[in-house]
């Protein structure tokens, strides 16, 4: 740590505001990655300094983590970008921004306690105590988004350092004190509104989205975080709750359960209009000027990310089938070309191996396992999976909904079963004509499964394929068939998850 370096007091650097500036102007700034390393660097060591008083530090902290935001930004805007990154450059990125955003926690979150401990300098904080918790649930927020866009297991620790800050603010009755959490940051925020934009965006099931979509539904309600009432009393638009005395992960509301005095319970019904609102006008293609995002995204992206939160409030997903402990053996392959590859004809023409997962966690609708560190690069939220029970002949797919990794670095992967049997299928265009549409495309067709809907069918099909105004035809158990698009119902990376009616034809019609 650079606070070993120092002796004396007055040598650090940041022992009084003209040495620090003047350490800042030295500072490489046309290089934002060197940059934002180096003021962790200072950020770490601020921290670290006992030898500072409580309003030094801060003060020191503030000054550092301010010149760092421009820098950080614009690091955010190159990571969560819609194209993808080479594997170098994504974690190049990740490791500066996850370092940056969890050492600034902890460095807001060591003043804050100090500050509770009546550290010296801490009766000269007073003033700027709300200012102060806010800084550290934002820091915390930033710390728990670059956690999760890889994944990986959360650290305990920002649940306790929530429930502190929570129960101090309540306490000495700041929690609803407006503030200007950084200048050139548009409107108030409070600490209450900070707490609850971590805990709902948290709560809306984070770790089944896509890095982007993390990023892109954060600022979203982040935007919206006024909407967003923490309490101590229960109601019907109650949709998480947080345990203040035994702090974990924001959990789901349960109808009929006993509430604890310590139990703060989330609403976020009053964004759900706002919502509503933002995605009409993202579906005219326009991406409101006031909508802060931190970089400029297409409006279908944003409208996707959006609809999601409002689905997420309007209706929380249930799991539909009760698991089941039962260890299965499946045959696993990763992506659309090698599903078909497995299904095509019955022939399979690649010589590479499907993957052997064993399940332990299994229901009608989807599986869980858990797969070592090592060789899951190509596992992500929206996989394609061909998956083939052990000792069965036929082919089935899921997709990967959810990931996260524990603290062996393993990852736990969790998928919903589209379909448990497949049949590889070659698309026409009908009519005839190409229309862009290459004739004798590879596909897949999703056997029917109970309640599914008659006369309808459901196919994946090459990302980019399916199309709302092309009808087309295949061929499938000596049957010939017209299918006319209803919906694209997903689309993945390398597939489109489509439905289509469906009308039999005579064979003389081929």
């Amino acid at each position: 740590m650079l606070s070993s370096i120092f002796g004396k007091k007055s040598d650090h650097p940041m022992a009084d505001i003209k040495s620090a500036q003047a350490l800042l102007d030295d500072l490489p700034k046309n290089d934002a990655h060197k940059m934002l390393m180096e003021l962790t660097e200072w950020i770490e060591s601020v921290a670290d300094n006992t030898g500072f008083k409580l309003d030094h530090r801060f003060e020191m902290l503030r000054l550092l983590d301010e010149t760092a935001q421009p820098y950080a930004r614009k690091l955010a805007r190159d990571y969560f970008t819609p194209q993808e990154l080479n594997k170098f450059q994504e974690n190049r990125l990740w490791l500066a921004l996850g370092n940056w955003s969890s050492h600034t926690a902890r460095a807001y979150f060591a003043v804050f306690d100090r500050y509770c401990s009546g550290d010296k300098g801490a009766s000269n904080l007073k003033a700027q105590l709300p200012l102060l918790a806010a800084r550290a649930v934002y820091a915390l927020t930033g710390q728990l988004k670059y956690i999760c866009a890889h994944y990986g297991p959360i650290d305990n620790a920002i649940w306790g350092n929530l429930a502190r800050i929570h129960q101090h603010a309540e306490q000495q009755q700041y929690l609803d004190t407006p503030l200007a959490l950084y200048s050139g940051m548009a409107g108030n925020t409070t600490v209450k509104g900070e707490l609850g934009r971590l805990l709902g965006w948290y709560g809306c099931g984070v770790n089944t989205l896509k890095p982007l979509y993390m990023h892109l539904t954060e600022r979203i309600v982040g935007q919206y975080c006024t909407g967003i009432d923490v309490g101590v009393q229960q109601d019907a638009n109650s949709l998480f709750s947080f345990d203040l005395d035994r702090p974990a992960a924001p959990v789901c509301v349960k109808a009929g359960v006993t509430a604890h005095s310590s139990i703060r319970f989330i609403s976020m019904a009053a964004m759900r209009p706002k919502l509503a609102t933002l995605i009409k006008t993202l579906g005219k293609g326009t991406v409101p000027e006031d909508l802060n995002l931190g970089g400029i995204y297409d409006a279908e992206l944003v409208r996707e990310a959006a609809q999601y939160l409002l689905n997420y409030l309007t209706a929380p997903p249930l799991r539909r089938s009760a698991r089941r402990g039962i260890k299965v053996n499946l045959n696993v392959v990763n992506g659309f070309t090698r599903v078909i590859e497995r299904t095509g004809a019955g022939l399979n023409f690649s010589e590479e191996q499907p993957a052997n997962w064993d399940i332990e966690d299994i229901s009608a609708s989807g599986f869980r396992t858990v797969l070592p560190a090592q060789g899951t690069d190509g596992i992500r939220i929206g996989s394609l999976l061909g998956v083939q029970p052990g000792g069965v002949q036929h082919w089935g797919v899921a997709v990967i909904r959810r990931l996260m990794r524990d603290g062996a670095n393993q990852l736990q992967v969790g998928a919903e079963m589209l379909a448990n049997q497949i049949a590889a299928v070659a698309l026409s265009q009908s009519g005839g004509g190409g229309g862009g549409f290459e004739n004798g495309q590879p596909a897949l067709w999703l056997r029917a499964k109970q309640g599914d809907p008659s006369g309808e069918a459901r196919l994946l099909m090459r990302a980019d394929t399916f199309s709302p105004h092309r009808s087309l035809q295949t061929r499938l158990d000596g049957k010939n068939y017209l299918l006319i698009p209803l919906i694209l119902q997903e689309k993945g990376e390398d597939y489109d998850l489509a439905r289509f009616r469906l009308i039999e034809q005579e064979s003389s019609s081929e």
